[in-house]
This record gives structure tokens, C-alpha cells and sequence, in this order.
């Protein structure tokens, strides 16, 4: 197939590269500073000579928006919303000016969406949506907003030959430089890996594999559109999510860390303790209720597999 990546240059999009490429598949990532073979220009936000590489393609998959890592300022968190909205928008216009128009549209989403909680696990069908948790920070409400707005932009796409999907994905977890798995890591091996503000916040993640192969699942699914979940079906307490993290490497204990003390710590990292302190129990309902079948569901085994290959010194793929 021919895949068209909008976005496709960082994390999450590496990994699909890689996997979809050694698949066989023609992989087209679309970027704001082209430097690979296979690499086309574009700014995200209007349509341009790059539209020519969604006529005919097979599959588009939207990764485009500024990252999350970063101090959840207003000047930040509308750029988050103004990259994410802009590019799903435009994204829908090439599509819909195309004569051959892609079978089927995977359009990033986040597990941010819903509400924070710990009582119950969110699947597409009962989830709470969020943003009028009451006791979070006022900003958090924002996060939940850009998600809802980045959806609709899908949404409201008048492609009626293209098959929409947007996917409320979790932390994806892979051994890469640079990616979430990599600096949890880096925190345990610091003897800083332990429960922050009391831990009992929910981790949602997916493993990289599984990430890759529920992608190929949904692209080969007809029968699938709307909003699914992208987390494997154990999320569990940061504080648990942690101490198997410190276990797989081999690390016996993690200090613990206060609200304050990872606010000070987000501070330093020049990144917002939402990240770390909003709790995300998420479940993959509808992936499940496919027939899809996990590698990793359950964190201890993934966080030993992803800690070999890092000792491996391997990368995902």
C-alpha cells in the first residue's frame, strides 16, 4: 500500500515508519523540514503541492501536532490546539479534493480526552469525556478541549469515500531515544522511579508492537470508524506502573516524590505535571470487542521486553 504519514517524524511516527515500511509498504511522511528519502514539505496548516501524494493513496495517517512535552503555558497549549486542529482540517481538505481519495483516515487522537479518575476504567462506550473534573487545574479542562476539537476536525471532514478512525491512544512505549518509555526509564535508573504525589493515578500505555499491529488491524477493518482506544487493557497505578519498571531493570528502590517536588521536577524537565499527574484508566473496548488479541497486556512483561531491547541497544520496529 501507499501510506501517507502526516507528522511522521517523531516518536510515534518512527515507528510506524519502520514497521510499514519493512512490511513492504511505500511510506510518504509528510514534514516541515524534509530530510529522508520518502520525506515531502509541508506546513501543516494550508493545502499545497504536497496534496498531489494523497491522490491515490491507500491510507493517511495524521500524527501532525506540537508536542505535549513542553510548560503547559497559554501561548503553548494554543499552539497545541491551533498545530493539531489545523493540520486535521487540512488534511481532510486534500482528501476531499482528491479524485482517489484514501480508503481509510487514522487521525491521532489522545486517551487525555476523557475525565480524570480512578474509580472506573473509560472504553469508548461508557467513558466520560473530561473537562469539568472538579479539584484538577483549570488548564487541564484546555488539554480535554484541544482533544474534542482535534476529533471534530475529522469529523467534520467531507470525505464521504474515506473511512474515518481517530485514535484515542495511550503512551506509546518503545525503546526509542527520546520517547516517554525513555525518560520513565531514565527516572528509575536515577533512583527517582517512585510513586509521585501518592501514585495512585492511573498509567494508560500501549506497547510499540502492539501499537504497529493495531494500526494494521484498524487499516484492514472496514467495519471500524469513529473513536478507539490504543491502550493495552491493563493501565494500573503509577505508583505499580513504576515499581515493575524499576524491577525489569534491576533497580530495588525509587524515591518518592510530592506534588511540589514534581512540579519542581516538570519545572526542570521544561514539561507539565499533567503528564504525570492526571490519572488516564483506559481501555481498549472496542479493539477487544474486534477480536483483537494483545501481545502485551499487561505492563511487567512489556516493561522486561522493552528493557532487553534497550540493553540490546535496539530500537523498535
Amino acid at each position: 500500500m501507499k501510506i501517507v504519514i502526516p507528522g511522521g517524524t517523531g516518536q510515534v511516527g518512527g515507528i510506524l515508519r519502520r514497521a510499514l515500511a519493512a512490511a513492504g509498504h511505500e511510506v510518504v511522511v509528510l514534514t516541515r523540514r524534509p530530510v529522508r528519502a520518502g520525506d515531502v514539505a509541508w506546513d501543516g496548516a494550508t493545502l499545497g503541492p504536497w496534496a498531489a501524494v494523497i491522490e491515490g493513496s491507500d491510507v493517511v495517517i495524521n500524527l501532525a501536532g506540537r508536542s505535549v512535552s513542553c510548560r503547559y503555558t497559554r501561548a503553548n497549549l494554543q499552539e497545541m490546539m491551533d498545530s493539531r486542529v489545523d493540520s486535521a482540517r487540512v488534511v481532510g481538505e486534500a482528501i476531499a479534493a482528491a479524485e482517489r481519495p484514501p480508503r481509510v483516515w487514522l487521525q491521532m487522537s489522545t486517551a487525555t480526552i476523557y475525565t480524570h479518575r480512578f474509580d472506573a476504567a473509560h472504553d469508548e462506550a461508557t467513558g466520560e469525556l473530561g473537562g469539568a473534573e472538579p479539584g484538577v487545574p483549570d488548564y487541564w479542562a484546555f488539554s480535554v478541549e484541544i482533544a474534542k476539537e482535534w476529533e471534530r476536525a475529522q469529523e467534520e471532514a467531507a470525505t464521504p469515500e474515506t473511512r474515518k478512525v481517530a485514535l484515542r491512544s495511550a503512551m506509546v512505549m518503545s525503546p526509542d531515544r527520546g520517547g516517554v518509555f525513555d525518560v520513565l526509564l531514565r527516572m528509575a535508573r536515577l533512583g527517582l522511579g517512585g510513586p509521585v504525589a501518592g501514585g495512585a493515578q492511573y498509567v494508560s500505555w500501549i506497547h510499540d508492537r502492539d501499537f504497529v499491529r493495531a494500526v494494521e488491524f484498524l487499516v484492514d477493518r472496514n467495519d471500524l470508524s469513529g473513536p478507539v482506544n490504543l491502550a493495552a487493557p491493563g493501565p494500573l497505578p503509577q505508583r505499580e506502573f513504576m515499581r515493575a519498571l524499576r524491577a525489569a531493570w534491576g533497580v530495588p528502590v525509587g524515591l518518592p516524590a510530592t506534588k511540589w517536588m514534581a512540579e519542581l521536577g516538570a519545572l526542570a524537565l521544561r514539561t507539565d505535571t499533567e503528564l504525570l499527574l492526571k490519572s488516564r484508566r483506559v481501555v481498549p473496548g472496542r479493539l477487544r470487542e474486534a477480536g483483537f488479541e494483545f501481545a502485551y497486556e499487561a505492563w511487567p512483561a512489556a516493561a522486561d521486553d522493552l528493557v532487553r531491547r534497550v540493553r540490546g541497544g535496539r530500537v523498535a520496529g
